[in-house]
Formats: structure tokens, sequence, C-alpha cells
């Protein structure tokens, strides 16, 4: 099964949301906290995943694992 994934990657002069293997974005934002907040945004009305956000030499930095939005009982994150 795979997993609901999002990566937040820089775009021209701004930031990207995409799915991996999608040609297109989901999203574009001025900024790297715009694209991360509608990232995890639509992984939580998805069904929960993993928001994966790269720098602007393109490696990834971080990731954050989201759950659903109507989860009762959320994992305890204590790295954001």
């Amino acid at each position: 099964m795979a997993r609901n994934q999002r990566h937040v990657v820089p775009s021209g002069d701004g930031w990207a949301v995409k799915a991996p293997g999608a040609k297109r974005a989901s999203s574009t934002h001025d900024t790297q906290a715009d694209a991360e907040r509608r990232a995890k945004e639509i992984l939580g009305n998805s069904g929960g995943g993993e928001a994966v956000i790269h720098g602007r030499d393109g490696r990834i930095r971080d990731s954050d694992t989201v759950a659903p939005a109507n989860d009762p009982n959320p994992p305890i994150d204590t790295r954001h």
C-alpha cells in the first residue's frame, strides 16, 4: 500500500505542493510556510500521511506525520 505523501518543493521563485510522481503541483505559494500549511491541510483532509519538506537545494530537510483531520486520538508530535 502506498503512503499518502505531499512534498513541499522549490518552484521558480516560490514553493509548490506536489504528490509523489505528479507532473503538476497541487498548489503553489509565495512562502515555504504557506506551502507547508497547505500540504498538511491536504493530508489531514485525505486521511493523514506524511508532509516532506525540501530546502531550496531540493534536499529533504524535514518531514512531519499528519493525522487524519477527524482522528479522535491524534499522535503526539514533540518535534513540531
